[in-house]
């Protein structure tokens, strides 16, 4: 190689070398920068997201006799914003407007609490929304939207409760949840009182089933003690559809503790869900047993249950504390079931309808206790059905009059209600 050849190629290696340089110091400022990019972008979008106000809705009730058509309403109103606020009427405004409450304030406010859709809860909250105290709402608890059913809610005076809602601009409504009142229910005990005598003597039928399933001759004569106490028969049309919109929509995984405990639950109440928070702290999975309609009256009375099977699985389904319900379970308990779900823990309270069951020949847990699996809850409140039921019995003429006073709003609703889209 001549001296030239050697001097050129020199300075084509020399060349190269550089543009290479040149090429990789281009490559990794342009990965540096798209990196940074990417990185400011993430935090641009992470930023926004974090200082994105949340959507925060209103929804009031007295929620006395606590029961599926409260819960759907909630479920109803979580689904307009990203929280939703519940305000509890106070014992004394429901007094003054409406008559005496069947379960009081303490009571209402575990129920509410224990509804999985709502987020937080206040207490002592007005029967009307005020001018006054719509400004608190938007000022100190930062409520965009007060909801309501699309049933009228007119206070003594004949004004709407809701009116400055309304005036405002911040009034939405939701579809109220057919078949089922706190009228209802408090007509059906009182039904219940009344006609027990006539349905112990027809070869032991169940009056209550009648009435809850939606078939009663005296109502349908249009004689029915019903209409007196102003009540309506239940005409609650259970669907495949509500049982998924009020259903966790997951199982257990597959190391999960489950905890299983069985009852009527019916006319659902705060005794019934501080067991089931009592049963939930034991496991991972609370798995929840309802009976039937037939093994209820069969078991607590021909008079029973109060509620359907249907209707009380819903207000069982709401729970927080619970992950799944058997629908119809066994009275007893068996070995193939325990392995069917998987089973770790048996639990039963001590506060209940029915606490003979290990002096029963029968013993509905005789499985599970000599498996080692059996556990007794000390339950925390002296509550039951029974309780409930009393509680109406003993002051009977009060409910009867606040029953037909109620009566004659809910027909006119019903006479003059039309199609709400959305539930």
């Amino acid at each position: 190689m001549s001296s030239y050849e050697a001097a050129t190629a020199t300075a084509t290696a020399t060349a190269t070398k550089w543009v290479v340089s040149c090429m990789v110091g281009v490559v990794i400022v342009g990965v540096s920068l798209l990196g940074a990019y990417s990185s400011n972008f993430g935090m641009f979008w992470k930023n926004r997201r974090r200082n994105k106000k949340p959507v925060r809705v209103y929804m009031d009730g007295c929620f006395d006799m606590m029961h599926y058509g409260h819960c759907n309403a909630l479920r109803q109103a979580r689904a307009l914003g990203d929280q939703l606020i519940v305000g509890v009427v106070s014992d004394a405004e429901i007094i003054a407007n409406k008559g005496p409450p069947v379960t009081p304030l303490h009571e209402r406010l575990i129920m509410v609490n224990a509804v999985k859709w709502v987020d937080e809860v206040i207490p002592e909250a007005p029967y009307a929304i005020t001018e006054e105290f719509m400004k608190k709402l938007f000022d100190e608890y930062k409520i965009d939207f007060i909801i309501h059913g699309d049933d009228p809610c007119v206070l003594p005076d004949g004004t709407d409760a809701y009116a400055h809602a309304k005036k405002a601009g911040r009034y939405k409504q939701i579809k109220r949840t057919e078949g089922v009142s706190s009228t209802d229910i408090v007509g059906r005990m009182l039904l219940c009182v009344r006609e027990r005598s006539i349905a112990d003597s027809h070869n032991h039928s169940s009056l209550q089933r009648q009435f809850s399933n939606g078939h009663s001759p005296k109502f349908e004569a249009g004689a029915s003690a019903a209409t007196a106490s102003g009540t309506r028969i239940s005409h609650f049309l259970p669907t495949s559809r509500r049982i998924v919109q009020f259903s966790n929509g997951r199982g257990p995984g597959p190391d999960s503790r489950i905890v299983y405990i069985d009852g009527a639950f019916d006319l659902f109440h705060a005794g019934h869900v501080e067991i089931l928070r009592l049963a939930r702290d034991l496991g991972d999975f609370l798995l929840v047993g309802i009976h039937t309609d037939q093994t209820v009256s069969t078991t607590r009375g021909s008079h029973r249950p109060i509620m359907n099977l249907h209707e009380r699985s819903l207000s069982v389904l709401a729970c927080r504390y619970v992950d799944e319900v058997i629908i119809g379970a066994p009275w007893e308990v068996s070995k193939d079931m325990i392995t069917t779900f998987n089973i770790s823990l048996v639990v039963h309270g001590t506060i209940a309808e029915n606490n003979d069951f290990q002096k029963e020949q029968c013993n509905p847990y005789a499985v599970p206790i000599s498996m080692g699996i059996f556990k007794i809850l000390e339950s925390t409140l002296d509550i039951t059905t029974t309780t409930i039921i009393r509680r109406i019995v003993s002051n009977h003429e009060a409910y009867q009059k606040r029953n037909e006073k109620k009566g004659e709003s809910e027909k006119r609703y019903y006479e003059g209600k039309s199609h709400v889209s959305g539930d």
